[in-house]
């Protein structure tokens, strides 16, 4: 009889449930399968799965991937290895299933129907755990997504059988006993992106749970505790219940203030009490959300309670009696907060960042969340996990259940909400298509991001006019790096942390980090300097922390800071308070401080950037210094078209002409003018349908141009400074003056 022995992995998102195993082509060939026949799976138990093909990257590696329920049926677990073989199915003529003890389930009066239609052409072995989707019209709704677990009493006849058209399905409700184990849970198929996170958190709880043996021939102590830190919404509680799920261990919940009791040593007691049954019930976890909530540092805490609390902890995890098999897990998006003494080896040896996922992650994600979907073909999940930069796994779920929505809301004209049942035939015309995506794109942004979230103006380089090589330089330090990073990459250099644009008032600097932030797809935030400062000590330089941890935890990022130069002004003129000093310090270490920066790019505007702190502006920190000066001729006729798109004009207006006559105006000015034109030829006449030549005229006596000589002169000899080379006299001075900072 042919046979292999192959290692179980987990199966792909959309396989959960449908009773699949995946081999790599080899295997099947060795044992003369094609795709869509029985196999046989032998681990502590026997099942059956029905074969498909592996995709690419698992070919060669020796692994089945099956699923939570599979698994279960097969009492194996992932990493451990199973005999596979082809096996013999007969077609079943009976099938009895019930519920699991802890499943309630009321069958309605189809649901036979319903169930035999779902697990066609599925093999089945007494005793194994059946799961059925519940889905929208289904006669016992769970969640939707989530397998309901039955567990087939008996087959007739005996052994691996074939469920037909013909086979009998019959339903009993009350539950049956001696299945503790039921894949009603959730399992490592419901967790999306965190494929090393898992295989960490299993070494550290599975593997002493399972083969204490392996501990003890290496003569050491099996690890007491995992503490899982990272953003809200990324999936610690999640992996925590899928631990415990899979190991089959006794699972302890404690939720932070539940505990804090307003009697003395009640708190403390009911610490001691969980820690005892656990014992008790060993193997066991206990897992301890928001940690930060029951165990602060003791040094900031004012209440006694939680000193004690923290205390009890403390000794509990490694006091003078041994746990045995008891391993705790704990869980807080504040792991700062945490008290230190419980952060080392021995209560919490292992600290795991569950991070924000990347596309591969996000994309994992997805798939579980729209598993039970009915999407359309046009839905494009690579492209939408592309488009959801820093969203955790909770944005996620909310992008797709919003996306639910919107389709939904289609449907509604359709639906009379009077009636008691909405006919099928509407429900299974109903899809989820590409637009609903697009449409709740626009509405959930990520999580991390909504306080600082600023709505984007939708400006792309089409409404930049006249700025071609300022524009080339800013896509050159800031699109280049965040669409295609190997270019850099290839040269072996490292991309430019800040691009500074200066000029005169009104020539678009702030109009240019708009688009950017528009073309490159990346998320946006803008600080506007004075909204930073203030009046207590430490809250600024706070303000621009967190602005920069915000923008590394979603990234790719672009950070905006308008008017630079009221946020960082030269720290040698300031005199009187030192705050805009200690703000200067905080930008200039995080800009290239030890931290790394990932993708985040900063761009600075200002038209005073002779007053910016010269640290600021050298190689390493703001490294491009754009100067976006008075457009040319061409340019103002560039932008005088741009704002005159929607305006009907008279044949005898002449942009270029009017480009001509326009010197020393400004890309303000010149919008200025367009409407001022549009107003002259309503004041003349009511019902006015066009815009005539001389209204531009009328309109240019009226608008005064932004750029005189002075100013010219000032932004020229700026320029002249920040150009290298030591040719000018202000340079040797600036050289100077940079020498000692």
């Amino acid at each position: 009889m042919n046979e292999v022995q192959l290692e179980v992995a987990k199966a792909y998102p959309n396989d959960s449930g449908r009773g699949i195993a995946r081999l790599d082509p080899d295997t099947l060939l060795h044992l003369k399968l094609s795709p869509g026949d029985i196999i046989e799976i032998d681990g502590g138990e026997t099942t059956a799965a029905k074969v498909w093909r592996a995709d690419r990257q698992d070919w060669n590696t020796d692994t089945v991937r099956i699923d939570g329920f599979t698994r279960q049926n097969a009492d194996v677990g992932i990493g451990e290895r199973v005999e596979i073989r082809k096996a013999e199915a007969e077609k079943a003529d009976k099938l009895v299933l019930a519920p699991p003890e802890e499943a309630s389930v009321q069958f309605g009066s189809d649901a036979a129907g319903m169930v035999k239609r779902q697990i066609l052409k599925r093999p089945v072995v007494e005793r194994d755990i059946v799961p059925v989707m519940s889905s929208t019209n289904h006669p016992f709704m769970r969640s939707p997504g989530q397998a309901i677990p039955l567990i087939a009493v008996e087959t007739e006849p005996e052994g691996v059988c074939l469920i037909t058209e013909d086979t009998d399905v019959e339903l009993r409700e009350e539950p049956i006993s001696g299945f503790e184990k039921t894949g009603g849970g959730i399992t490592y198929e419901d967790i999306g992106g965190l494929e090393n996170e898992i295989q960490r958190v299993r070494e550290m709880v599975e593997l002493p749970m399972k083969h204490p043996q392996i501990f003890k021939k290496l003569g050491i102590e099996p690890p007491q505790g995992v503490l899982l830190h990272g953003p809200p919404g990324t999936g610690k509680t999640l992996l925590a219940k899928a631990v415990a799920n899979e190991t089959s261990a006794s699972f302890f919940s404690i939720a932070g203030p539940e505990i804090i009791s307003k009697y003395y040593g009640e708190s403390e007691q009911q610490l001691r009490e969980i820690f005892e049954d656990a014992t008790e019930e060993s193997p066991s976890i206990i897992f301890i959300d928001e940690l930060d909530s029951i165990a602060p540092k003791r040094e900031d805490v004012t209440g006694e309670v939680e000193r004690r609390v923290v205390a009890q902890l403390l000794t509990m995890m490694d006091g003078l009696e041994t746990r045995g098999q008891v391993v705790v897990i704990g869980a807080t998006n504040r792991v700062d907060s945490v008290d230190p003494a419980l952060r080392r080896p021995g209560r919490f040896d292992r600290e795991i960042e569950i991070g924000v996922p990347d596309e591969t992650g996000r994309e994992e994600i997805l798939q579980i969340h729209t598993r039970g979907m009915p999407l359309s073909d046009d839905v494009d999940l690579g492209r939408l996990a592309n488009d959801t930069h820093g969203f955790v796994g909770a944005d996620v779920e909310s992008l797709t259940k919003e996306a639910a929505m919107k389709a939904l809301r289609r449907y509604l004209p359709e639906i009379d909400l009077d009636e008691e049942d909405i006919p099928p035939s509407l429900i299974d015309r109903m899809i989820v298509k590409r637009q609903d995506f697009k449409g709740a794109l626009n509405e959930v942004e990520p999580s991390a991001m909504r306080e600082v979230l600023v709505e984007l103006p939708k400006v792309s380089w089409d409404d930049v006019g006249g700025l071609e090589t300022a524009q080339q330089e800013v896509e050159e330090s800031v699109e280049w790096p965040l669409s295609s990073p190997e270019k850099f990459h290839r040269m072996g250099i490292t991309p430019p942390s800040g691009v500074l644009l200066y000029g005169p008032p009104g020539t678009g600097k702030t109009l240019m980090a708009k688009a950017v932030a528009n073309e490159t797809d990346a998320n946006f935030i803008s600080v506007r300097g004075p909204q930073l400062l203030s009046k207590w000590v430490g809250e600024s330089e706070k303000a621009i922390r967190q602005t920069f941890r915000k923008a590394r935890q979603v990234s790719p990022t672009v950070i905006f800071f308008d008017e630079l130069d009221s946020l960082a002004p030269s720290r040698s003129q300031e005199m009187g308070s030192n705050v805009s000093e200690r703000v200067v310090n905080q930008l200039l270490t995080e800009l290239d401080g030890l931290e790394e920066q990932g993708d985040v790019m900063v761009i600075g505007a200002t038209n005073r950037p002779d007053m910016i702190d010269p640290a600021l502006i050298r190689s390493g920190r703001f490294d491009r210094l754009v100067m976006i000066g008075q457009p040319d001729e061409e340019g103002r006729e560039q932008i005088l078209k741009i704002h005159t798109d929607d305006t009907p004009l008279s044949p005898d207006v002449s942009l270029r002409e009017l480009a001509e006559i326009t010197d020393g105006y400004v890309g303000s000015d010149l919008e200025s003018i367009a409407r001022e034109a549009a107003i002259e030829a309503l004041r003349e006449d009511d019902d006015a349908e066009k815009v005539e030549m001389r209204h531009f005229r009328q309109a240019m006596d009226n608008v005064r141009p932004t750029i005189t000589d002075d100013l010219l002169d000032y932004y020229e000899q700026m320029k002249e400074e920040f150009k290298g080379g030591s040719s000018s006299p202000t340079q040797g001075r600036r050289g100077g003056r940079i020498g000692f900072q």
